[in-house]
Order: structure tokens, then C-alpha cells, then sequence
């Protein structure tokens, strides 16, 4: 005779060590950054990607702040060397390991209506930007919203109103375009910025407007200009190698469902969006002044950008090509 309370007691004891299996067997991930949680990378690019994993099991343990290591020029040697596991930083930070990668932030380089994430990914699913990611695979790569002006005291109108200050910039991309503007380029992490401006060590940022909301840069600068061909920054998120291939079937899987494009385009609409917020939140404030360049104005900086991006690329080994396949000509 079948012993009906044996048998529950059978199957209540298979539950739960299926569930105390696939407990064991979930595998969580260390994300590091160097921003503050409330950073518009939380909202556009962690959170979407925690959520399309969470059925799997596969946690995200996020590290903000620098808490895995303050130094942001260091990011991707972090995840190289397994002190994360995934990793989000700038290309410019370290422009040597991504010239091409770099060419989409130049000025001119992303065409109108076209997707800096797209421009991006066609580089690099044309294996021309390989070289650059070794030991890791890219989550997500993007663009900033175009780059602008934003000076403590100073006004910005003509390419002359620029000439001789001193400018932060991110990587060489923009550097190459302060020094045609007669400016001198700054280089030095985000969180820097502030006392920088503060304390008169530099006088004006050029970056996306995101970065004012997201670094309080509203509090020390109280000019911006808007319009100029300044190109854009680039983004990475990315994972070792050979962490991601040792994830379990159904967790990589779940990770494989919003990597690469999808993801990217959340990242970058955020950035776009965080832009526009901030940018109406400055222009409503009585003490700033946000001008926007007419077209003569923009033509009157553009003849001295334009000429950057042509003379960048020609420098880079197979730039052209990469331009071309970047912008779907290819």
C-alpha cells in the first residue's frame, strides 16, 4: 500500500532542496562605477539591466562611488583583472585604448537623426573596434547629448570669447577641439570639477548638460552656451569575458536579452532626457544665462571644429573606413 503521507513528504523535501539548489546556484555580479547612485546611469542603464536578469536569478550587486576603487582612469583595468565583474567608465579617460571608438565623439561625426549607440555598434559588429574591448564584452556603448559651454563669469558668443581660458575636457576628442578654438584643455576626472570651477582653477567645462544636474555644476557656473559643434562623449559598459561565459545557460541568457543595442539606447535616451530636464531647470533660474547660438554663430565655430575631426581621423589607422561604417555608409 502507497503511503500518501511518505510520499508528500517525498515531494516537500525534492521542493526544497530544488529551491536551496537553485539558491546556490544563482550567481551574482559586481557592477562598479565612480558616480553618485543618483546619477542618471542608476535610472537609464543599472536599473533596466537588474530588472531583465532578476527572473533568471542573476543579482547585480552594484558598487557606486568608486567603492571598488576611486580612480576612474583605472575602470577597465578593474574588470581585466577581476576586481569587478562589469564596469561602466569613458573612453575618453584612457583615449589612447579607443581611437576609433573615439571618432563618434568627434564634431560633425554623428549624422542628423542617427543614433550615437547605432554609430557605435555598426563599428564594432564589423569587428573594426575589437582591438579595443580585449577580455571583455560590451554591454552597452553610447553617446552624451551634444557637448556645450558651461563657465563660471564667462560668456561664450564667438570662438574669440573662449580663446586663452582654461577648459576641462574629458578625453582627446574635445581636447583637440579647445586647442582649435584657442583654448586650453584641461584634463581631470568629473568629480573634480566642482572645486575646479570653484576655486578658479579652470574657467568653463565643455560636456553634455546631463552633467550639470549630475554634478551640481549649477552651484559654481552660471553661463552656458548652447549650439556649438563641440561633438559628444562616449560610454562604456562592459564585462569580463570570461566571467560572462562562466555565468549558467539561463542566467547568460537572460543577460543576452538586453545587451548591446537595447540597453545602449536606454542609456542614451536618459542622457538625453537628464539633458533636457536640466536645461530647462537652469534657464527658469534668474541668476544663469543660457544662450543659444544662431546659425552664423555655430558656422563661426564650426569653421574652426570641423577642420579637427578631418585631421583626427587621418591620424587613425583605418579612420576613414571606420567613419564610413559608423555612419552606415559601409
Amino acid at each position: 500500500m502507497i503511503n500518501v503521507t511518505n510520499l508528500r513528504l517525498a515531494g516537500a523535501a525534492a521542493a526544497v532542496a530544488t529551491l536551496i539548489s537553485g539558491a546556490v546556484s544563482a550567481e551574482t555580479i559586481r557592477l562598479a562605477h565612480w558616480v553618485p547612485p543618483a546619477h542618471t546611469l542608476t535610472a537609464s542603464t543599472i536599473a533596466p539591466l537588474q530588472e531583465a536578469v532578476a527572473g533568471s536569478g542573476l543579482e547585480i550587486q552594484v558598487y557606486p562611488g568608486g567603492e571598488l576603487g576611486a580612480g576612474p582612469l583605472e575602470q577597465y583595468a578593474r574588470v581585466l583583472t577581476g576586481v569587478a565583474d562589469v564596469v561602466w567608465g569613458l573612453q575618453g579617460y584612457t583615449s589612447s585604448q579607443f581611437p576609433r571608438t573615439m571618432i563618434s565623439e568627434l564634431p560633425g561625426a554623428l549624422p542628423e537623426g542617427m543614433n550615437g549607440y547605432d554609430m557605435i555598434y555598426n563599428a564594432y559588429d564589423a569587428g573594426q573596434l575589437a582591438n579595443e574591448f580585449p577580455g571583455t564584452i560590451p554591454l552597452a556603448m553610447w553617446l552624451s547629448e551634444p557637448n556645450v559651454f558651461i563657465m563660471r563669469d564667462h560668456d561664450i558668443r564667438t570662438p574669440a570669447d573662449i580663446a586663452g581660458l582654461k577648459i576641462r575636457v574629458s578625453g582627446s576628442a574635445a581636447a583637440a577641439a579647445v586647442e582649435a578654438l584657442g583654448a586650453t584643455p584641461v584634463q581631470m576626472p568629473a568629480g573634480e570639477i566642482y572645486n575646479s570651477l570653484q576655486t578658479g582653477l579652470i574657467d568653463g567645462v565643455i560636456t553634455g548638460a546631463s552633467a550639470i544636474g549630475d554634478f551640481r555644476l549649477d552651484e559654481v557656473a552660471n553661463s552656458y552656451t548652447i549650439g556649438a559643434p563641440l561633438g559628444r562623449i562616449s560610454f562604456y559598459l562592459v564585462m569580463n569575458a570570461d566571467r560572462y561565459n562562466s555565468l549558467p545557460d539561463g542566467e547568460r541568457a537572460a543577460l543576452d536579452t538586453i545587451i548591446g543595442r537595447p540597453l545602449s539606447a536606454l542609456a542614451e535616451a536618459g542622457w538625453n532626457a537628464r539633458a533636457a530636464q536640466v536645461l530647462e531647470q537652469i534657464s527658469s533660474t534668474g541668476d544663469n544665462t543660457v544662450y543659444t547660438l544662431t546659425d552664423d554663430e555655430v558656422a563661426a565655430f564650426g569653421a574652426l571644429t570641423y577642420p579637427v575631426r578631418e585631421a583626427v581621423i587621418s591620424g587613425i589607422d583605418g579612420g576613414e573606413d571606420v567613419l564610413h561604417t559608423m555612419q552606415g555608409d559601409m
